[in-house]
């Protein structure tokens, strides 16, 4: 083989230190790919495949080295492709200028970009947050954090005991990470590993346990966030430094640059906030639909309308974790009802808000050295925009707006400083000039002058020339032999200065070039260079400037996010008809006209039919809900559930009026099919989801749990539902507030014997052989299903549809059951029987004892008039 050219050589030993990553090595204007990487990238960006020689002297018949190349300045959007596809991409940089470096330009790698460490815009969301998380687990404890390193916010908590893994899995859950970075222990569990591939689709790089060294992760917490955040990590249980320390250690191997912005350490203990898994978050379609995994048709498509990037982030942190403490739930829901009663005001912050630049990623990008004019020019627009937004904040003189107002510093200065320096419309990139304002910068306007007038520097040489050697006819020319030139006819010979030096001798005169001429010459020539040199050096002073006030910008940004936050919550509140729950530790849960938030937003040609829950903490814990399918058993509890998680987000609920008391956790158990590539079937995946809940929840969760016990025989079912049921109800096993639906209606006779049960039921209408779904929840148990009534609504051909109520009937005599008789029309449920069964459930949950003889009278006209 032919001996490798030194270009091939160096390419090599940078390939090796970065086996995982495909190497963007620069030459000249573009970045090259070689070999393996060459044909991965080839396929992966359809870029043509060529070839070079890979060594000296190689022969036609020796094998040729695949490449392929993409030019520099369009880098990004090829790496946010390779990215999106979960690949690692390592930048290798010339390190010194080709023109004037002696033999092979020096080259290295200046980052290396992960799916957990992009900070590019073209590769991120805007109103999602990308983490890097580390994970550390022992046979013990259990630690996480969550890194967003194109905002700088970091998130940290830890756990001990069994169900350490579980706990980390949930938390995974509230953050999506795109990249995960865990020791041996976390990549040995296998309910982890699978969570973070296919749950997550993240990619996991096992770091070993050198990455999370105890000593090291706390002197690489205490450089990066400071002794105060230091010290508010528990001693008790080290897997939290010790997995924040693995996150850091590979930031610091690959980024190689300044990420002093990442200075926000949030360290939060299980209990500050509810509590969410995997199962739950999907059934309850709280960030994105089940079906087709989009924003629309999920809780954050109605409550995100947000202005700003990072409000929209804000809200959907929010969203992920819901608040545990009444006074934080109770702080930000002021918040919300004074921009919900202040109309003007609200207005004039969403117009204020309109447009607002994402300056926390703006000054990440400026901190970790990738800006260019345009991110500055985008954060001097966002700056401009404070001092309206704090005027408007100004009309709230108390609560957390009026916090806010304090926490929002107008960053005047660097705002004038950038207009000054940098011109409104800057080019792409900051390597090739023409960014720096005029006036900015004295030499930088001489060079200017120089390079757009030279002609005119030339001609006030030459009549300065004439004027001191009065020489009439001399005149200044150029040419590429020896550049600039003075011309004097022949006749004035005799008057040239000694200071003038002969280059050439013609026929009517003679060419001369002086010290001055050669000096201007030198500076017209190299003008472009220099100032383009200038311009760069001027822009990297003005990043550092601005980098050394990230903290304060940041605070800003914060402030901006949560005024965002805040203000979309009100306005939603305001267009949908929302109310101010009350949120205590009461235990109960009583909602009146509730809403489902998603599905009210969703219907075009219809009402939604709203409906009332109670659900006290030692009466009414369990609800029975029976009726037929597509009735809207399914949609009723969701409601319930979105309408607590919403209160304790600190938002206002579609209800009429609520009371909420604080909720720790949501399980649900809603729908389910077969997991074939984990071998198990849909009854096996819905055992094992109800195992989780009743071994997870406590007396102050919610339980949502639909149809337990329909995949398997009529009796097994039966039976598990009904052990289910007794457990959840029994307050010496768990005693939680659960929605039970099911078609098992003989679990409705637990209403007698089961303390805390009531029978609820879906109101039908029925006409001949025709149903009509009121959905109405009324008390009592239904006394069918409907369900070759609903087989008829699906579309199930008429001769199904008669053949089946001849099966149903043979099978009724034989059994000597007579289940689903029709009713007749005086015993159908109707838009009375909806009225009497408000009035039923309001009497069964009134106190007399504590009423006044005005509020009883009160009550008697209310019920009265339902029921006429």
């Amino acid at each position: 083989m032919a001996e490798l050219t030194p270009m091939m050589k160096q390419y090599l030993e940078i390939k090796k230190d970065n086996p995982d990553s495909i190497l963007f090595f620069r030459l000249g204007d573009f970045y090259e790919m070689f070999a393996d990487d060459a044909k991965l990238a080839s396929r992966e960006l359809d870029l043509t495949l060529t070839s070079r020689d890979h060594g000296k002297h190689a022969k036609p018949e020796e094998e040729r080295v695949p490449m392929c190349g993409i030019p520099y300045h369009a880098s990004e959007a090829y790496i946010a492709r390779l990215i999106a596809k979960g690949y690692k991409v390592a930048i290798c940089e010339q390190m010194e200028d080709p023109a004037t470096a002696k033999g092979l330009v020096k080259r290295d790698i200046i980052r290396v970009v992960t799916p957990g460490t992009v900070i590019d815009a073209a590769c991120l969301e805007e109103k999602a947050s990308n983490f890097l998380c580390g994970i550390y687990i022992d046979s013990q404890n259990a630690g996480a954090a969550f890194c967003d390193i194109s905002t700088g916010k970091t998130h940290l908590t830890a756990f001990s005991g069994p169900d350490r893994v579980e706990h980390v899995v949930n938390e995974l859950g509230r953050f999506s990470p795109a990249e995960a970075v865990v020791n041996d222990g976390a990549a040995s569990e296998k309910a982890l590993t699978d969570a973070l591939t296919e749950k997550f689709r993240c990619r996991v790089e096992n770091g070993g346990e050198g990455r999370f060294r105890l000593a090291e992760a706390e002197r690489n917490i205490r450089r990066q966030f400071g002794e105060e955040a230091f010290d508010r990590l528990p001693r008790t249980n080290p897997a939290a430094a010790m997995a924040l320390g693995g996150l850091l250690h590979y930031l610091y191997e690959t980024q190689k640059t300044d990420l002093s912005h990442i200075n926000d350490l949030d360290y939060y203990e299980q209990g500050r906030f509810m509590e969410l898994d995997l199962t739950a978050r999907r059934n309850l379609e709280l960030t994105e639909t089940l079906r087709d995994r989009e924003k629309r048709g999920s809780l954050l498509w109605v409550l995100d309308k947000t202005r700003t990037p990072m409000g929209g982030r804000l809200l959907r942190s929010w969203l992920e974790r819901p608040l545990l403490s009444v006074t934080a739930i109770a702080k930000r829901n002021a918040a919300v009802a004074a921009l919900v009663e202040s109309t003007m005001a609200r207005e004039e912050l969403i117009a204020a808000l309109t447009g607002l630049g994402d300056m926390e990623r703006l000054i990440g990008r400026i901190v970790y050295g990738t800006a260019g004019g345009r991110d500055m020019v985008s954060l001097r627009s966002a700056i401009e925009r404070l001092p309206a937004l704090r005027a408007q904040l100004a009309a709230f003189s108390g609560g957390r707006l009026a916090e806010l107002a304090g926490e929002l510093d107008d960053l005047t200065e660097i705002g004038a400083h950038i207009g000054a320096a940098i011109c409104d419309e800057p080019p792409f990139s900051v390597r090739e000039g023409g960014f720096i304002r005029d006036g900015y910068h004295e030499e930088v306007d001489r060079l200017r002058h120089i390079m757009n007038g030279g002609k005119g520097v030339l001609a006030e040489i030459e009549a300065k020339e004439k004027e001191r050697t009065g020489i009439r006819t001399l005149k200044i020319g150029y040419n590429k032999v020896f550049g600039y030139y003075i011309e004097v006819s022949n006749s004035f010979k005799d008057q040239v200065p000694d200071t003038y030096i002969r280059k050439q001798t013609l026929v009517n005169g003679e060419r001369y070039i002086t010290q001055e001429l050669k000096d201007l010459e030198h500076e017209i020539l190299t003008a472009s260079d220099r100032v383009v040199a200038l311009e760069y050096e001027l822009f990297t002073a003005l990043r550092q400037e601005i980098s050394a006030q990230s903290a304060r910008i940041q605070r800003t940004a914060a402030a901006v996010a949560e005024v965002d936050a805040l203000v979309s919550f009100a306005a939603v509140a305001v267009r949908n008809h929302y109310c101010r729950p009350t949120v205590d530790e009461s235990g109960a849960t009583e909602i009146h006209d509730g809403r489902h938030p998603v599905v009210e937003q969703m219907l075009k040609d219809s009402l939604f039919v709203p409906n009332d829950t109670f659900m006290g903490e030692k009466e009414d814990r369990v609800a029975i809900i029976t009726g037929p399918n597509m009735a809207g058993k399914s949609t009723y509890m969701r409601q319930v559930a979105l309408i607590v998680l919403m209160a304790q987000m600190g938002s206002f609920v579609p209800a009429a009026s609520a009371r909420i008391g604080v909720v720790d956790r949501i399980f649900t158990r809603i729908g389910a099919s077969d997991d074939l590539s984990a071998g198990q079937s849909t009854f096996m995946v819905e055992m094992t989801e109800v195992a989780d809940i009743l071994r997870h929840a406590t007396k102050h969760s919610l339980l949502i749990l639909d149809e337990i016990g329909r995949g398997t025989s009529t009796f097994d079912g039966m039976s598990i539902a009904r052990a289910v049921l007794e457990y959840c109800a029994d307050k010496k096993l768990l005693g939680a507030k659960t929605l039970f639906a099911t078609h098992y209606h003989e679990l409705t006779e637990l209403e007698n014997t089961l303390p805390g049960t009531v029978n609820y039921n879906i109101a039908v209408k029925t006409r001949g052989e025709d149903i009509i779904f009121l959905r109405k929840i009324l008390p009592g148990g239904a006394d069918r299903s409907y369900g070759i009534e609903v087989a008829k609504l699906a579309g199930l051909p008429d001769k199904v549809v008669q053949r089946a109520k001849t099966v149903l009937k043979e099978l009724e005599e034989e059994n000597g059951v007579q289940y689903v008789a029709a009713r007749k029309e005086e015993d159908q449920v109707s838009l009375t029987a909806i009225g009497e069964g408000e009035v039923l459930d309001a009497l069964r949950r009134c106190q007399p004892d504590t009423l006044t003889p005005i509020e009883a009278m009160s009550l008697i006209y209310e019920w009265k008039q339902k029921l006429n």
